[in-house]
């Protein structure tokens, strides 16, 4: 790594930790089996439908064994609500199967395990290990962390594992975890996909804007009065469309 390239991620870094001083996980969960359960149905579904749908879905099936007896239309029905229910509810089915039948109920704190069960990557693995365990195989790679990533020019990489093994290897390993929850609250507050508040952001000067170059987001018009050569514009308009009404009834006569 070179010394330019460290020096500038470092200070994003502490700019980052500065402004977002309170970045935590914003699914909710009382232990690994509800964390494990709310992230798998983030997947394509907001943070905040989840958390909706999450409490009713954990009193009525509390743990894996509960999870596990369940029937499908039931664990739809309680879940209908966060998208793809169908593939979820089969996810959530077997891993529970697979915690009952393998680990004893149990949510294992090593990736190796995780990520053998159905539905679980390691995105989800590392989400696991970070906020239940505390030590995090890698970085949580979303979409915010993936394209933040390539646009502060941290990494080249597309896939997903590629972006979490290149980033593993520049950002400091006590960071893992709250690089993740910095750039998810970035990406959703200032750095938005589809209008990038750039000359708001507090990293512009740091950031090389790989991807956006010449999409600085332009000021937006004021608005007030017509001008007067508006004005006088519209009133030509109005008097032709007039004088035109006025032949066409004239011949009709």
């Amino acid at each position: 790594m070179k010394p330019e390239f460290k020096s500038r991620l470092l200070k994003v870094l502490r700019r980052l930790e500065a402004q977002y001083p309170d970045a935590h996980c914003a699914l909710r969960h009382r232990n690994a089996f509800e964390l494990m359960v709310a992230t798998i149905l983030s997947a394509q579904c907001t943070d905040e439908r989840v958390n909706k749908t999450t409490p009713l879905l954990f009193e009525r099936l509390p743990d894996p064994q509960a999870m596990a007896s369940a029937t499908l239309s039931e664990i739809e029905g309680l879940i209908h609500s966060c998208g793809f229910y169908r593939q979820k509810a089969k996810s959530l089915r077997e891993t529970s199967r697979e915690l009952v039948e393998k680990f004893e109920g149990q949510v294992p704190d090593r990736i190796e395990d995780l990520t053998q069960l159905r539905g679980i990557g390691r995105k989800t693995a590392n989400v696991i290990l970070g906020e239940i365990y505390g030590r995090p195989a890698g970085i949580v790679v979303d979409t915010h962390v993936k394209r933040l990533s390539r646009l502060l020019g941290f990494t080249r990489q597309r896939e997903p594992e590629k972006i979490e093994a290149d980033l593993n290897s520049k950002v400091p390993i006590g960071k893992w975890r709250l690089y993740s929850h910095w750039l998810i609250t970035h990406g959703r507050q200032v750095c938005k996909a589809r209008q990038p508040q750039c000359q708001d952001c507090f990293l512009l000067d740091l950031c090389p804007r790989n991807g956006l170059k010449g999409r600085l987001k332009p000021a937006r018009p004021k608005i007030g009065p017509p001008s007067t050569k508006l004005v006088a514009k519209r009133n030509r308009a109005e008097r032709a469309k007039n004088s035109r009404l006025s032949r066409l009834a004239s011949k009709s006569k």
